[in-house]
């Protein structure tokens, strides 16, 4: 069994045990390998992000937070061959998360699929985003956390301003992102292009919770929809 195979199966026997831990010993001997090179193993998994830990005390070893994690999925050659076209291209919001699931995507892959994924991705190349890093980690942490951010923004006539902003949603069109969210210093929901922020602070206050369609209403993105590729089209408001 080569490595990327055993790290991939690592993680299924500390599923399958969860929330039970499994033995470093134990491990070995199911892998077939030494106790050093699950210890490896085991670090490596969590370098990458892998909520793999250890359990100390009596009857200690090793666990994964299940829910943390996916059971395995099996793609075709074309579906890995678009993910990883989507994953390997992203210079989005969360485009730091997408490659780490593109590494993971890629390293769970064998045979014919992965060929297909890997030597579609080499194809693929991307002029680096205008957002700045620390913009874009704030607006990601905010959107996932749920708290409000304050942002120097510069408008399209080059006019600048602070703004305190409960975000609801992130909308994409033409490939420019937008922040869409409860604008506080001008009472409205209101939208701004992720590469004229010019700074993003979290505040750490938790947002109010604002319905994204409802934002949108009467703004020149009312019509806007999910895309396909994320599931069903919600319902186009009244």
């Amino acid at each position: 069994m080569d490595r990327t195979t055993r790290l991939y199966a690592l993680v299924e026997e500390l599923r399958a045990a969860a929330p039970r831990p499994r033995p470093v010993a134990a491990l070995a001997e199911r892998f077939e390998v030494s106790t050093r090179t699950v210890q490896r193993d085991l670090q490596a998994l969590m370098d990458s992000g892998v909520p793999v830990r250890a359990a100390l005390g009596r009857g200690g070893g090793w666990t994964v937070d299940p829910a943390m994690t996916l059971p395995p999925v099996h793609f075709t050659a074309d579906e890995a061959a678009a993910l990883a076209a989507a994953l390997a291209a992203a210079e989005t919001p969360f485009a730091g998360a997408a490659r780490t699931a593109y590494q993971k995507l890629v390293a769970s892959m064998t045979g014919p699929a992965a060929a297909v994924a890997e030597g579609l991705a080499a194809r693929i190349v991307a002029l680096p985003s205008r957002t700045g890093r620390t913009v874009r980690d704030a607006v990601e942490r905010a959107l996932t956390d749920g708290t409000v951010l304050r942002l120097a923004y510069v408008d399209a006539a080059g006019r600048a301003s602070d703004r305190v902003v409960e975000p609801a949603g992130l909308l994409t069109a033409e490939g420019r992102w937008y922040l869409i969210g409860w604008c506080r210093t001008r009472r409205a929901g209101r939208g701004f292009r992720l590469d004229r922020i010019t700074e993003a602070t979290p505040t750490g206050e938790p947002s109010q919770p604002h319905d994204l369609a409802e934002l949108l209403r009467g703004s020149a993105a009312a019509d806007a929809t999910r895309p396909p590729a994320l599931g069903p089209t919600p319902p186009t408001p009244a």
